[in-house]
């Protein structure tokens, strides 16, 4: 037990609930709002609508529940289309309330055509154009990482250039990221979702970024993906653990919060905090039940695999 809660715990006891309820606690309302938000051992980050029958719709009123919940992350794919006044509003609350922004996507993701695989000079300039603006986003919102998928394969180019013509494109927007220590992070998605798609494995997410060999190109392990894709979870991400800046969860059948499926969550969420990873883990998944006790469901979830200390 933390010393300040320990404190806080022995104060209670020895005054009795009758100083509460006359207003004499020796608490502000701010520090008992932090007292009772549950503890969690890594950062977990929602999304923008996971707790809206219990928050509203705003998504500032979300961030409050988030960080009441707990929760000392966020994550939200849409962030770069979001109003600037609306980005501004969401980092002053985030960073009021000890969230830290995690990633959203920095390019407009090409689901069908070949896009960074073909090689096309004007495809490859509209997505460093973005990359560019991206870095603003990111300064707004104290963001740190920002998704990457090249996009789809190209059945004309041989897999060897077309990996070719990813890595160029990369080193390029990496020269744009270094600078302001913003980090691309890659994300390979499964074939059932996303068929059709170039990045598709670890080992290929780990080939490129050892090729693009900057401190602004890692990888975005997303578990759902790769329970899909390969299995063999914890010997991956051990292998490519140099690589990996950031996780995304959903557990498998469903996409939704762990314990709700077959992927072992305790154990991978152990393993890598035993690891001594501090970074983020977004909760790119839905609600496995509807409306408030639904979310309330996710946040349990949460909480049970959470507990492996």
């Amino acid at each position: 037990m933390e010393r300040r809660k320990f404190i806080r715990n022995t104060l209670l006891t020895s005054m009795g609930t009758s100083m509460i309820s006359t207003g004499a606690f020796p608490f502000s309302k701010e520090e008992e709002r932090e007292n009772a938000a549950y503890q969690f051992n890594l950062k977990y980050a929602p999304h923008d609508g996971m707790f809206k029958n219990n928050a509203g719709d705003n998504i500032i009123s979300q961030l409050e529940f988030m960080a009441d919940q707990g929760f000392t992350a966020f994550e939200d794919n849409e962030m770069r289309n979001r109003p600037i006044e609306q980005q501004n509003a969401m980092a002053k609350v985030m960073e009021k309330r000890g969230i830290e922004m995690g990633v959203f996507v920095a390019h407009t993701i090409s689901w069908s055509k070949p896009n960074l695989t073909s090689g096309a000079a004007d495809l490859r300039a509209k997505f460093l154009q973005e990359i560019t603006d991206a870095v603003e986003v990111a300064k707004r919102v104290n963001a740190k990482w920002m998704t990457v998928v090249p996009g789809f394969v190209d059945l004309r180019v041989e897999p060897g250039y077309q990996t070719a013509y990813v890595v160029e494109s990369l080193k390029q927007a990496c020269k744009i990221l270094e600078p302001h220590n913003l980090v691309i992070v890659l994300e390979a998605l499964n074939y059932m979702n996303h068929p059709g798609l170039f990045l598709h494995k670890t080992a290929q997410a780990y080939e490129i970024c050892k090729a693009v060999d900057s401190p602004s190109c890692k990888i975005l392990y997303d578990i759902y993906h790769m329970q899909i894709s390969e299995g063999n979870l914890i010997p991956n991400i051990d292998t490519a653990w140099d690589e990996i800046a950031y996780f995304q969860i959903g557990d498998n059948p469903g996409r939704n919060e762990p314990t709700t499926g077959e992927i072992n969550y305790q154990n991978i969420f152990k393993h890598i905090y035993n690891k001594g990873y501090k970074g983020i883990l977004g909760m790119e998944h839905g609600n496995s039940k509807p409306g408030k006790a639904g979310e309330i469901a996710v946040i349990d979830a949460y909480k049970k695999v959470d507990t492996f200390l």
